[in-house]
């Protein structure tokens, strides 16, 4: 905040000082402008001006105590627009958000026109997570002083938030207008154009930016979240790891650290884990995790699941939840919903019933959200998110429920000691790789998965049309799964198939300099534009109806499809893989092997490629069997919601068994479990649980 040029109602000395402080303050010297301050109220003990500047010197130094006792004083001797704004300022910087909003409406009250307070109480409020709220002050301020850059800027940054992208670039643009060398205003730019796809333009704004703010880790953050977008992982691990130099203790950057690391084809999973670890420790010296909790474990109540996501929505997440959440028995499990996201929609709706209490997690911090999930008495808690967007991994610290897991949304160690198991099954999570983890595996048979087939469902074409076209290979994954070694390997299927065509449908496609960049790698390989065909996202239907211009789908690797696949495969149109190494490189062969298509699963890119050519030999019976794969994957443990749904209850159970029979002791349940290739048998056989160690549980009879 720029403190105020004049300064009224002082003796000729005491101004003069003060005035002196201020070329100093506006220069940067904060040392110099204070102790001329500190000369102007030696002089005039009550002078307003030099308490308050005083303050906003305090502030800027991060002494927030000295601030607002400083302004605070102002205020008891002039109550004035500008010193409660300042005020609200410094009560944000201590993290007082409340107080700090009230300050800034404060500031409004006794001056309507403080264009500055309307922005700064817009901060407030998109601190707090309110959005729309923020997004009312932003553009407030703007109508107050359209020349106002940053105010421009926050306003293009929370409709941005908010789902305006348009707006939102038009807003950014304007502030770049206005102050060229706004570094936050290219950022926030680089912002609006990614969520449009725009994803060079994006690039080049964000390297701007950088420029003009190379000591802000938000902006090689978001640079890297790009750069792995469009495919140049490398090159986004180096901005995540630039980020994390800049701001070590970055959750967030963490988090994108790891999950791209998680997929890099380069790095082994010993490393992943050893990075994973690190990001435990940082986490866990901040957090004293719970070690007794009240639990309401009445005779026959149903246990209390809670779910932590910001995915409940249509999202891989919701897709895999819906029909099993429809299917679990609430005499056995009570399911609570801990939503990290804003956003809902119609699958949200769909969701919502089969919970007992729906929460939002999005205005809470970490400790406030924990104490909401103890005090619910959640005996395990499952975290759907893993290292993906909108995780909440940190409330997973606090240890806010006796069991944790990790399930459905991220495919590698969270690297957080206080989570408890990891479920996958026999493929997804072999013996061997149990080292791969911090946390324990535990495996449940015949998938861990259960797919919900989309209603309406998409018609499957007559076999004949698939005569009329070129031999077809797809894959609908995102581009972020299509490394250099896979298009290397596509592209020489290609050379084998040469009347074939490979048709990519992907969310950065709609961008045409993404297109032509896809056609340029695949170029360097040899493999002529035409025949790669390419669209970018459309609604849930069409995307499903594009199958049918498809023969065969090849999984990428070493991160592979799992919805797609299953998508793929619903639609009648098989896939094909490469075994992986580690939990998320066997995440196609979990979905392909629960639908009995095993021989799909080649052992490695040799086979891929050998594979590839053997099946595009049997056009003809691939087109004829299309709706019968569809009948046979409905058929299949991966649709099975009934099935699954029993499963589950009955894992939770044996989970919650495990740990009153642990209380402070190891505790070893010995049962058998099918490993590697060998298929599960068809009754629903026992799963493997390794040691497990408890903390201490408080059982009362009655809600705390």
């Amino acid at each position: 905040m720029t403190p105020p040029l004049h300064v009224p109602g002082t003796t000729q000395e005491a101004a003069c000082t003060v005035d002196a402080g201020l070329a100093h303050h506006h220069a940067g010297r904060l040392d110099q402008a204070r102790a001329h301050y500190e000369q102007a109220l030696a002089l005039m003990p009550q002078h307003a001006d030099a308490l308050h500047l005083l303050g906003v010197v305090a502030m800027q130094q991060q002494r927030y105590a000295d601030a607002l006792d400083l302004i605070g004083r102002a205020i008891e001797i002039s109550p004035q627009s500008t010193y409660f704004d300042n005020l609200g300022n410094a009560l944000r910087g201590w993290g007082k958000l409340a107080a700090a909003a009230e300050s800034h409406q404060q500031a409004i009250a006794l001056d309507a026109r403080n264009f500055r307070a309307h922005n700064n109480l817009g901060n407030v409020l998109h601190q707090m997570r309110l959005p729309a709220a923020a997004a009312a002050s932003f553009r407030t301020a703007v109508e107050l002083n359209p020349n106002f850059a940053e105010a421009q800027s926050n306003l293009g940054n929370v409709l941005r938030e908010l789902g305006d992208w348009t707006t939102a670039e038009t807003h950014c643009r304007r502030a770049i207008a206005l102050n060229p060398a706004f570094g936050e205003a290219h950022n926030n730019l680089g912002n609006a154009l990614k969520q449009q796809g725009r994803l060079l333009e994006a690039v080049q704004c964000y390297e701007r930016a950088q420029q003009l703010m190379p000591h802000e880790p938000q902006v090689p953050l978001n640079l890297g979240i790009v750069k792995r977008e469009m495919g140049f992982h490398d090159a986004a691990i180096a901005c995540f790891r630039e980020a994390l130099l800049l701001r070590p203790g970055s959750c967030e950057v963490w988090s994108n650290l790891l999950f791209s690391l998680s997929f890099s084809q380069d790095t082994l999973p010993a490393d992943y884990l050893a990075e994973a670890r690190r990001f435990g420790e940082l986490v866990g010296r901040h957090v004293q995790p719970y070690t007794d909790w009240c639990i309401d474990e009445q005779a026959d109540a149903p246990l209390r699941i809670g779910f932590v996501s910001g995915d409940f929505r249509a999202h891989p997440v919701g897709y895999f939840l819906e029909s099993v959440l429809g299917e679990l028995d609430r005499s056995r499990v009570q399911l609570y919903a801990y939503s990290t996201r804003l956003y809902e929609d119609a699958v949200t709706e769909r969701l919502k019933p089969h919970f007992a209490s729906w929460r939002s997690l999005v205005e809470l911090d970490d400790a406030a959200a924990a104490r909401t999930i103890r005090d619910d008495g959640i005996q395990i808690l499952v975290d759907l998110a893993g290292h993906t967007d909108a995780n909440r991994l940190t409330v997973f610290a606090y240890k806010s429920a006796p069991v944790q897991m990790s399930w459905l949304g991220y495919f590698a160690s969270t690297g957080l000691a206080t989570i408890d198991y990891v479920l996958g099954d026999q493929w997804v999570l072999p013996p061997d790789e149990a080292t791969h983890f911090v946390e324990r595996a535990w495996r449940v048979p015949q998938g861990y998965l259960c797919f919900t087939p989309p209603e309406p469902a998409v018609a499957i074409a007559p076999a004949a049309g698939a005569a009329s076209r070129p031999f077809t290979f797809g894959c609908f994954s995102d581009l972020v799964k299509v490394n250099e070694r896979v298009v290397a390997v596509w592209a020489r299927i290609l050379h084998c198939v040469p009347d074939a065509q490979l048709f990519l449908k992907a969310q950065q496609l709609g961008d045409a300099a993404q297109r032509e960049a896809t056609l340029a790698r695949f170029a360097e390989h040899g493999i002529e534009a035409e025949r790669i065909v390419m669209e970018g996202a459309s609604p849930r239907a069409d995307y499903l109806d594009a199958y049918n211009r498809v023969d065969i789908t090849l999984s990428p690797f070493p991160y592979p499809g799992g919805t797609t696949t299953a998508e793929s495969l619903w639609m009648g149109v098989p896939v094909l893989c490469r075994r992986g190494d580690r939990f998320l490189g066997h995440l196609c062969e979990s979905v392909v092997q629960s639908v009995g298509l095993g021989e799909w699963i080649a052992a490695d890119e040799h086979d891929y490629v050998a594979k590839a050519l053997a099946f595009a030999g049997q056009r003809a019976q691939l087109a004829a069997s299309r709706k019968a794969l569809r009948a046979r994957v409905l058929a299949s443990s991966l649709c099975d919601a009934t099935r699954f749904a029993r499963m589950l209850e009955s894992e939770f159970a044996a989970m919650w068994q495990a740990y009153r029979r642990g209380g402070e002791r190891d505790v070893s349940v010995e049962v058998d479990a099918p490993s590697g290739d060998e298929a599960p048998s068809q009754g629903g056989g026992p799963s493997l649980r390794r040691p497990v160690q408890g903390t201490a549980v408080t059982f009362v009879t009655a809600r705390p």
